[in-house]
Protein backbone atom coordinates (compact mmCIF):
# COMPACT_ATOMS: atom_id res chain seq x y z
CA UNK A 1 0.00 0.00 0.00
CA UNK A 2 2.38 2.74 1.25
CA UNK A 3 6.16 2.77 1.04
CA UNK A 4 8.21 5.69 2.35
CA UNK A 5 11.94 5.70 1.70
CA UNK A 6 14.25 8.17 3.43
CA UNK A 7 11.47 10.75 3.58
CA UNK A 8 12.47 14.19 4.84
CA UNK A 9 10.33 17.24 5.40
CA UNK A 10 11.87 20.53 6.50
CA UNK A 11 10.22 23.88 7.12
CA UNK A 12 11.72 27.29 7.68
CA UNK A 13 10.17 28.85 10.75
CA UNK A 14 11.34 32.32 11.81
CA UNK A 15 14.68 31.81 10.04
CA UNK A 16 15.08 28.46 11.82
CA UNK A 17 14.94 25.16 9.91
CA UNK A 18 12.57 22.61 11.43
CA UNK A 19 12.82 18.94 10.44
CA UNK A 20 9.29 17.60 10.74
CA UNK A 21 10.29 14.26 9.19
CA UNK A 22 13.82 12.99 9.48
CA UNK A 23 14.74 10.08 7.20
CA UNK A 24 11.51 8.07 7.55
CA UNK A 25 11.52 4.53 6.16
CA UNK A 26 8.10 2.93 6.49
CA UNK A 27 5.98 0.27 4.81
CA UNK A 28 2.24 0.00 5.49
CA UNK A 29 0.76 -3.05 3.74
CA UNK A 30 -2.78 -3.06 2.43
CA UNK A 31 -5.36 -4.17 4.96
CA UNK A 32 -3.72 -2.87 8.15
CA UNK A 33 -5.28 -0.76 10.89
CA UNK A 34 -2.43 1.51 12.02
CA UNK A 35 -2.35 4.03 14.88
CA UNK A 36 0.30 6.77 15.00
CA UNK A 37 1.13 8.44 18.30
CA UNK A 38 3.72 10.92 19.46
CA UNK A 39 4.25 14.27 21.17
CA UNK A 40 2.92 17.55 19.81
CA UNK A 41 5.25 18.76 17.09
CA UNK A 42 6.74 15.30 16.64
CA UNK A 43 5.64 14.97 13.01
CA UNK A 44 2.33 13.06 13.22
CA UNK A 45 0.28 15.41 11.06
CA UNK A 46 3.13 15.92 8.60
CA UNK A 47 3.41 12.17 8.13
CA UNK A 48 -0.33 11.89 7.53
CA UNK A 49 -0.12 14.71 4.96
CA UNK A 50 2.57 12.76 3.09
CA UNK A 51 0.44 9.62 3.06
CA UNK A 52 -2.57 11.62 1.89
CA UNK A 53 -0.78 13.34 -1.01
CA UNK A 54 -1.49 16.67 0.68
CA UNK A 55 2.17 17.69 0.73
CA UNK A 56 5.44 16.69 -0.90
CA UNK A 57 8.59 15.64 0.95
CA UNK A 58 11.74 17.72 0.90
CA UNK A 59 13.62 14.51 0.15
CA UNK A 60 12.99 10.81 -0.33
CA UNK A 61 10.04 9.11 -1.98
CA UNK A 62 6.45 8.27 -1.07
CA UNK A 63 4.71 5.50 -3.02
CA UNK A 64 1.07 4.43 -2.99
CA UNK A 65 0.14 1.03 -4.43
CA UNK A 66 3.57 0.78 -6.04
CA UNK A 67 3.35 4.18 -7.73
CA UNK A 68 5.63 7.05 -6.63
CA UNK A 69 3.38 9.98 -5.79
CA UNK A 70 5.85 12.42 -4.22
CA UNK A 71 6.93 13.84 -7.58
CA UNK A 72 3.52 14.05 -9.28
CA UNK A 73 1.98 17.35 -10.36
CA UNK A 74 -0.85 19.06 -8.54
CA UNK A 75 -3.53 17.73 -10.88
CA UNK A 76 -2.40 14.12 -10.52
CA UNK A 77 -2.23 14.43 -6.73
CA UNK A 78 -5.72 15.94 -6.62
CA UNK A 79 -7.03 12.98 -8.63
CA UNK A 80 -5.41 10.51 -6.22
CA UNK A 81 -6.97 12.31 -3.25
CA UNK A 82 -10.36 12.35 -4.96
CA UNK A 83 -10.40 8.69 -5.97
CA UNK A 84 -8.13 6.65 -3.73
CA UNK A 85 -7.91 8.29 -0.30
CA UNK A 86 -10.66 9.01 2.21
CA UNK A 87 -10.04 11.65 4.89
CA UNK A 88 -11.61 11.97 8.35
CA UNK A 89 -10.73 14.88 10.64
CA UNK A 90 -11.28 15.75 14.28
CA UNK A 91 -13.65 18.64 13.55
CA UNK A 92 -15.86 16.80 11.00
CA UNK A 93 -15.68 19.67 8.44
CA UNK A 94 -19.35 19.41 7.54
CA UNK A 95 -21.16 22.27 5.81
CA UNK A 96 -23.78 23.39 8.36
CA UNK A 97 -26.37 24.48 5.80
CA UNK A 98 -26.34 21.14 3.95
CA UNK A 99 -28.09 17.95 5.05
CA UNK A 100 -26.14 14.80 5.89
CA UNK A 101 -26.99 13.41 2.44
CA UNK A 102 -25.83 16.60 0.71
CA UNK A 103 -22.60 16.69 2.74
CA UNK A 104 -21.75 13.18 1.60
CA UNK A 105 -22.63 14.03 -1.98
CA UNK A 106 -20.23 16.99 -1.82
CA UNK A 107 -17.40 14.54 -1.22
CA UNK A 108 -18.21 12.92 -4.56
CA UNK A 109 -18.23 16.17 -6.54
CA UNK A 110 -14.64 15.76 -7.88
CA UNK A 111 -15.60 12.42 -9.44
CA UNK A 112 -18.17 14.13 -11.71
CA UNK A 113 -20.66 11.30 -11.36
CA UNK A 114 -24.18 11.39 -12.82
CA UNK A 115 -26.61 12.88 -10.32
CA UNK A 116 -28.53 9.64 -9.76
CA UNK A 117 -25.36 7.68 -9.03
CA UNK A 118 -24.07 10.38 -6.69
CA UNK A 119 -27.34 10.34 -4.73
CA UNK A 120 -27.41 6.54 -4.55
CA UNK A 121 -23.80 6.23 -3.42
CA UNK A 122 -24.23 8.87 -0.73
CA UNK A 123 -27.37 7.21 0.61
CA UNK A 124 -25.70 3.79 0.65
CA UNK A 125 -22.67 5.21 2.44
CA UNK A 126 -24.83 6.81 5.13
CA UNK A 127 -26.66 3.51 5.61
CA UNK A 128 -23.32 1.70 5.98
CA UNK A 129 -22.44 3.83 9.02
CA UNK A 130 -25.88 3.46 10.60
CA UNK A 131 -27.37 6.78 9.49
CA UNK A 132 -29.68 5.65 6.74
CA UNK A 133 -32.61 7.44 8.39
CA UNK A 134 -30.71 10.69 9.05
CA UNK A 135 -29.97 11.83 5.52
CA UNK A 136 -32.31 14.83 5.68
CA UNK A 137 -30.90 16.15 8.97
CA UNK A 138 -28.60 19.16 9.17
CA UNK A 139 -25.32 18.77 11.12
CA UNK A 140 -26.72 20.93 13.93
CA UNK A 141 -29.49 18.38 14.41
CA UNK A 142 -27.03 15.54 14.93
CA UNK A 143 -24.87 14.55 17.89
CA UNK A 144 -21.09 14.78 17.70
CA UNK A 145 -20.81 11.05 17.10
CA UNK A 146 -23.42 11.20 14.34
CA UNK A 147 -21.62 14.11 12.70
CA UNK A 148 -18.40 12.10 12.71
CA UNK A 149 -20.26 9.19 11.12
CA UNK A 150 -21.44 11.55 8.37
CA UNK A 151 -17.82 12.58 7.85
CA UNK A 152 -16.81 8.91 7.66
CA UNK A 153 -19.65 8.22 5.21
CA UNK A 154 -18.40 11.12 3.06
CA UNK A 155 -14.93 9.56 3.00
CA UNK A 156 -16.26 6.08 2.24
CA UNK A 157 -18.64 7.09 -0.55
CA UNK A 158 -15.78 7.33 -3.04
CA UNK A 159 -14.81 3.70 -2.27
CA UNK A 160 -11.23 4.62 -1.31
CA UNK A 161 -8.24 2.30 -1.06
CA UNK A 162 -7.27 3.79 2.29
CA UNK A 163 -8.87 5.84 5.04
CA UNK A 164 -6.68 8.44 6.77
CA UNK A 165 -7.98 9.81 10.06
CA UNK A 166 -6.51 12.70 12.07
CA UNK A 167 -7.67 12.52 15.71
CA UNK A 168 -11.05 11.10 14.63
CA UNK A 169 -12.28 10.67 18.21
CA UNK A 170 -10.67 13.77 19.70
CA UNK A 171 -13.97 15.64 20.21
CA UNK A 172 -16.00 12.71 21.48
CA UNK A 173 -16.86 11.31 24.89
CA UNK A 174 -15.60 7.84 25.79
CA UNK A 175 -18.75 5.94 24.87
CA UNK A 176 -19.06 7.67 21.49
CA UNK A 177 -15.33 7.24 20.91
CA UNK A 178 -15.74 3.50 21.40
CA UNK A 179 -18.67 3.45 18.96
CA UNK A 180 -16.54 5.13 16.30
CA UNK A 181 -13.72 2.67 16.93
CA UNK A 182 -16.19 -0.21 16.60
CA UNK A 183 -17.06 1.19 13.18
CA UNK A 184 -13.39 1.55 12.22
CA UNK A 185 -12.70 -2.03 13.28
CA UNK A 186 -15.61 -3.27 11.17
CA UNK A 187 -14.35 -1.34 8.15
CA UNK A 188 -10.88 -2.76 8.70
CA UNK A 189 -12.12 -6.33 9.05
CA UNK A 190 -14.05 -5.80 5.81
CA UNK A 191 -10.71 -5.09 4.13
CA UNK A 192 -10.17 -1.33 4.30
CA UNK A 193 -6.69 0.01 5.12
CA UNK A 194 -6.92 2.60 7.91
CA UNK A 195 -4.16 4.88 9.23
CA UNK A 196 -5.07 7.17 12.10
CA UNK A 197 -3.26 9.72 14.22
CA UNK A 198 -4.41 9.73 17.83
CA UNK A 199 -3.33 11.03 21.23
CA UNK A 200 -5.67 8.55 22.93
CA UNK A 201 -3.88 5.39 24.06
CA UNK A 202 -7.22 3.58 24.43
CA UNK A 203 -7.87 4.19 20.73
CA UNK A 204 -4.33 3.21 19.72
CA UNK A 205 -4.58 -0.01 21.71
CA UNK A 206 -7.34 -1.22 19.40
CA UNK A 207 -5.18 -0.88 16.29
CA UNK A 208 -3.51 -3.87 14.67
CA UNK A 209 -0.22 -1.94 14.55
CA UNK A 210 1.06 1.02 16.55
CA UNK A 211 3.73 3.49 15.48
CA UNK A 212 5.42 6.23 17.46
CA UNK A 213 6.87 9.36 15.91
CA UNK A 214 9.16 11.70 17.79
CA UNK A 215 11.45 14.41 16.39
CA UNK A 216 10.50 13.27 12.91
CA UNK A 217 11.58 9.64 13.38
CA UNK A 218 9.18 6.70 13.25
CA UNK A 219 9.52 3.60 15.42
CA UNK A 220 7.32 0.58 16.07
CA UNK A 221 5.54 0.71 19.42
CA UNK A 222 6.20 -2.06 21.92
Amino acid sequence: MFRLEKVEKAYTQKSRKVHALNGVDLVIPAGQLVAIQGPTGGGKSTLLQMLGALDRPSGGTVSLAGKPISTLGDGALADIRARQIGFVFQHYNLIPTLTAQENVEMGLAPLKLPSAERVARAAASLASVGLGERGTHLPGELSGGQQQRVAIARALAKDPKVLLADEPTGNLDEATRDDIMDLFEKLWRDGLTIVMVTHDSAVAARAERRLNIKAGRVTEAD
